[in-house]
């Protein structure tokens, strides 16, 4: 908000001379308050980024710009895999940084893809975990392992063979079975069967995804959109904890259904007291410690966008800290996650979508199959009849369907 950037030039502006006339104590807001010389105010910003402001010129002639250039990744890479373990890690690093800028240029642009710093170190903890977890694997194995289980939740449909192909090319040979669960998996099939779902593979091992990717990040966006499945994948898995002895509690808030002072909280200026707001409530109750092993998620279902959730990214970051408008930290604790269910996240910022991560649902690798099948089987009527209509649903629902959707007939251009 520039207005209030303003305001704050001119606070930034008496502390500043207070600190040239080097005085023990100086008037800040009609009070005479010490002054600590050892003061410094920093900014940090990113003047591309949707929903980030300009500063104005009144605060920018009181600091003195500094340009970060890009980090080396290589040698981050190199440095991370050393301290996990590796041996091999110069050459497991060239390929890892080689596959990332390989992938950033040749996959589609989606807003949810990151192939940044922080995309790169949950990867590295989880090649940690799994080189610790199976020390008699060999290391590339490892490192394949790890870069093609935490990146391919994320891709679109048409992403994923061209990614795979990439790691092919830089591990030729190498041949890895996907990490098994299999109480988990198990856990997952009887909660879809038991809500009355279809079971498909594609969908458990989308459940699995997301099991993995909460792993290592304790903010997790689900996207993509409607009719994929995103609200069975969350739900299922809660189920499937909560089956393995481990309870799962799920609140949902739309953050879109109220303005950001009936999210955030606000302070009254003239009593100074506090309103919590429906997020800052929820988080405070849900962030209270706890002797039981259990899980608690705030679920955000709806649109992600600059103005509400910038606020949150000191939680999604390795800070883990919701600060309030009344100076209030509240720390999110282990037994917590953040998850959000969204349609896409064109309005949101690359910090944010830095910060989480990424299981994308792609509803074509659902079709429109198993909601005919599950209707079918729930229907109340004879065998007779269901036979019939799924004759009716082969001969002309099907192709008419596949006519709508792609254009084809009998794999002719229609």
């Amino acid at each position: 908000d520039i207005s209030v950037l303003s305001v704050i030039s001119t606070q930034l502006q008496t502390i500043r001379s207070a600190l040239l006339l080097r005085v023990k104590k100086f008037v800040f807001e009609g009070q005479q308050i010490a002054l600590d010389n050892k003061v410094g105010i920093f900014i940090t910003m990113n003047p591309g980024y949707a929903g980030r402001t300009e500063l104005p010129e009144s605060v920018k002639a009181l600091f003195r710009p500094v340009v970060c250039i890009v980090p080396d990744l290589e040698l981050i890479c190199l440095i991370m895999l050393f301290s996990e373990g590796f041996l091999q890690a110069k050459v497991l690093a060239k390929k890892m940084t080689v596959l990332y800028k390989l992938a950033c240029e040749q996959l589609s642009k989606q807003n949810h893809y990151d192939f940044g710093l922080r995309a790169l170190k949950s990867v590295l903890v989880m090649a940690g975990e799994l080189k610790r977890g199976s020390p008699e694997l060999p290391e590339n194995v490892v490192l394949m392992r790890a870069l093609r289980d935490m990146n391919l939740p994320k891709f679109v449909f048409d992403d994923v063979p061209l990614f795979l192909g990439l790691i092919k090319d830089l591990f030729p040979g190498l041949e890895c079975p996907r990490v098994s669960y299999p109480d988990f998996n198990s856990a997952v099939e009887k909660a879809l069967v038991d809500a009355g779902y279809i079971l498909l593979p594609i969908q458990v091992d989308k459940i699995v995804q997301m099991y993995e990717t909460m792993m290592t990040r304790h903010s997790t966006m689900i996207v993509g959109p409607t009719g994929g499945g995103k609200s069975v994948v969350i739900r299922t898995l809660a189920q499937a904890q909560t089956a393995l002895g481990l309870p799962t509690r799920i609140v949902t808030l739309n953050p879109k259904a109220c303005s950001v002072i009936e999210l955030y909280g606000v302070l009254d200026p003239d009593t100074r007291d506090w309103t919590d707001g429906l997020l800052s409530n929820i988080f405070r109750e849900l962030n209270k410690p706890t002797d039981k092993a259990e899980r608690r998620y705030i679920l955000f279902d709806g649109d992600v966008d600059a103005l509400w959730i910038e606020n949150m990214n000191s939680v999604m970051d390795d800070n883990k800290l919701l600060t309030l408008a009344n100076g209030e930290r509240i720390r999110l604790l282990n037994h917590c996650a953040l998850l959000f269910e969204v349609g896409d996240l064109k309005f949101a910022s690359p910090a944010t979508v830095s910060r989480a991560g990424m299981v994308y649902v792609d509803p074509k690798n659902l079709g429109y199959d198993p909601y005919w099948e599950r209707w079918l089987t729930q229907l109340p009527r004879p065998e007779e009849d269901k036979e019939n209509l799924t004759k009716y649903w082969e001969t002309y629902v099907s192709p008419a369907l596949d006519l709508i959707l792609e254009g084809l007939t009998g794999m002719q251009q229609g």
